[in-house]
């Protein structure tokens, strides 16, 4: 098969409908709208759960449980790759990835994962690592310190 010789398979695309164009379409004058109210407006319409002021379900039904989000942890995340920006024998502190621009915020903490490869050898102080940043930082004779 060649670029050329491909197409669509049978019923999987549709013609665009195309409304407000006279009597062939079945959809002009009002473009299948009706006449007037709020989902006959331009950018009319209501927002998905309204119930045309009826008080809605998801605020009728009980609340029940305890949900972790307000205190889960967020960690900013290093590649590896990133951290070849600096020299030989440096010690990489969270101080130091926020001024190199590697990181904007510290978060909850810095976590740092193995995708790509360790070129130095870098003394990397974080709040987390990866087991297979772990190993990489190792192979690259570098050491890791958990803050």
């Amino acid at each position: 098969m060649k670029l050329h010789e491909m197409h669509p398979m049978e019923g999987s695309t549709h013609r665009r409908k195309i409304v407000g164009r006279g009597p062939g379409s079945g959809l002009g004058k009002t473009s299948g709208k009706g006449h007037k109210g709020q989902n006959a407006r331009s950018g009319g319409g209501v927002r998905p759960g309204f119930e045309g002021g009826q008080l809605p379900l998801f605020r009728r039904l009980p609340k029940r449980g305890f949900s972790n989000a307000r205190f889960k942890k967020v960690y900013a995340t290093v590649n590896l790759s990133d951290l070849n920006v600096f020299n030989d024998g440096d010690v990489v502190t969270p101080e130091m990835l926020i001024e190199k621009g590697i990181v904007k915020k510290e978060l909850s903490g810095i976590k740092v994962l193995a995708t790509g490869e360790l070129e130095k050898k870098l003394t990397i102080k974080a709040h987390k690592y990866s087991k297979k940043a772990l190993e990489k930082v190792e192979n690259s004779g570098g050491k890791i310190e958990v803050i």
